[in-house]
């Protein structure tokens, strides 16, 4: 698999990251252990997690796998610090005592003494911002991040951020946000931000919530996450009559091209201006292996443009 620097920093990671929402809850630890081997031997690099996936579980799961089957250096490990549930609620905190108390607690269920990259999860009002990126400064200073970014802002609150981190000299190289064909929120001013700005974008779902590969064509099927107890509401805003005409649009597609529909969706956000590496989660390890097959398509500009058109 090719690389990319993660924005104008120094850091090279893999054209597509492995996501790990689910290790720990959909997804358990040996079906974890054959994706992230399968991941490696394709030529993957960077995982991504959070905190806060699965109470924890999922760093949990990294961790133990990193001690057993994998090497650490083989991995750019990035977390997320900012989000976490209490009493089964979603609690968003991006004071310093809460980010830097979860990169802690990150860490030790990692079992390594730094990540690659750490993002703070989410924009939040109620912590001041200065207060917000003092705690990427310490990260760095202290060894305990080598790089930080930030997940799910907007283009002006990267920009914020960025001015007020330029004294400490310490670059924001990443956003993570919600980027696919069926939601292109991110256009237009996160991807003019990124290549003014030098961060580099690493879409997350970027096959819709799972709706662009196209498994929803004929209802929703029994072992997915629309069925599912926990992710219902994840997918339904997704299964309207705009994203059926892209579905069927990336059908068309991808029988001309003789490849997936998965293929297709992730070679198109893929190489959008300013993305480095979309964040591709998935079930089962052949559903991992189809959207890794997307690293040897190349759409045509012609068939770019009526996505671009059909999706607008």
């Amino acid at each position: 698999m090719r690389q990319r620097r993660m924005g104008t920093s120094g850091l090279s990671v893999s054209r597509l990251a492995l996501g790990t929402m689910t290790w720990g809850r959909t997804t358990d630890e040996e079906a974890a252990r054959e994706q992230l081997r399968t991941f490696l031997d394709a030529g993957g690099n960077l995982v991504d997690t959070a905190h806060g996936y699965s109470d924890g579980a999922s760093e949990e799961i990294i961790g133990r796998l990193i001690d057993d089957d994998v090497q650490r250096e083989d991995l750019v490990i990035c977390t997320k610090s900012g989000i976490s549930r209490r009493s089964g609620n979603r609690v968003v905190d991006t004071s310093r005592h809460s980010l830097l108390n979860q990169l802690d607690t990150s860490l030790e269920r990692l079992g390594t003494d730094h990540v690659d990259l750490w993002l703070v999860h989410t924009w939040s009002d109620e912590a001041p911002l200065t207060e917000t990126l003092s705690a990427l400064e310490w990260a760095v200073s202290t060894g305990r991040a080598r790089y930080v970014g930030v997940s799910n802002f907007s283009g002006w609150q990267v920009a914020r951020a960025m001015s007020l981190l330029e004294q400490a000299r310490v670059p924001l190289v990443a956003n993570e946000v919600e980027y696919s064909l069926t939601n292109r929120s991110a256009e237009p001013d996160l991807l003019a931000a990124a290549q003014a700005l030098g961060f580099g974008l690493l879409p997350w779902s970027p096959l819709g919530r799972g709706v662009l590969t196209g498994k929803y064509r004929n209802g929703v099927p029994a072992d997915s996450r629309a069925a599912s107890r926990d992710f219902p509401r994840f997918t339904a805003r997704y299964l309207d009559d705009r994203s059926t005409g892209i579905v069927e649009a990336l059908a068309i597609a991808a029988k001309g091209l003789e490849v997936s529909l998965t293929e297709v969706a992730l070679a198109w956000v893929r190489d959008r201006p300013g993305v480095v590496s979309p964040v591709v989660g998935a079930r089962t390890t052949a559903q991992l292996r189809t959207s890794l097959a997307s690293e040897s398509l190349e759409l045509p500009d012609e068939l770019v443009a009526a996505l671009d058109e059909i999706s607008a």
